[in-house]
C-alpha cells in the first residue's frame, strides 16, 4: 500500500468533557493519558494503520510498556486542547514517543511513551518494515538510525 507522506508530528484537538474533570471541573490527571492515547492512535490511522489493520497484516499489538507524564498546569471543562504527538527513538521491537498537551499554545502535560510490538501472546516481535518506516521518517534525525 502506498504510504502517506512520512509522519513527522501529528496534532489533534479534543475537547474537555464533564467526563474528563473532578468535581472541581479540573481534568482529572487520568484524563491526560486517555487524550494521549488518543493522539498515538490517529497519528497512525493517518498513516493508514489503525490498531485492527496492524493486527490483521502483522499479527502484533502495540502496547504501551512504560509512561512518563509531567503534569505542568490544569485544565478545565470546555477547554480546546491539541495533543501532539512524534516518535522520539526507535529500536527493534520499541519506540519512544513524545507527546505534548496544550492549551493556546500553553504546555499543559509532557508524556514519554514506550511502546512495544508484541504476539497476541504477548512476546516482543521485531516493528515490520512498513511501520518501522514510517516511525523512522519521524525521528528527529530524519530517520538516519
Amino acid at each position: 500500500m502506498p504510504m502517506s507522506s512520512p509522519m513527522k508530528s501529528h496534532t489533534i484537538s479534543i475537547r474537555v468533557y464533564y467526563e474528563d474533570t473532578d468535581a472541581g471541573g479540573i481534568v482529572y490527571h487520568a484524563s491526560y493519558l486517555k487524550f494521549a492515547e488518543r493522539g498515538r492512535t490517529e497519528s497512525l490511522r493517518v498513516e493508514g494503520f489503525d490498531h485492527q489493520r496492524i493486527l490483521r497484516d502483522f499479527n502484533i499489538i502495540l502496547i504501551v510498556k512504560h509512561i512518563e507524564i509531567d503534569y505542568r498546569a490544569p485544565s478545565r471543562l470546555d477547554d480546546l486542547l491539541e495533543v501532539r504527538t512524534s516518535v522520539s527513538a526507535l529500536g527493534n521491537a520499541s519506540l519512544t514517543m513524545e507527546q505534548t498537551i496544550a492549551r493556546e499554545n500553553k504546555e499543559l502535560a509532557a508524556l514519554k511513551v514506550v511502546i512495544v510490538a508484541v504476539e497476541p501472546e504477548g512476546r516482543p516481535v521485531r516493528i515490520p518494515p512498513q511501520l518501522r518506516q514510517i516511525f523512522a521518517a519521524s525521528l528527529p534525525d530524519q530517520g538516519q538510525h
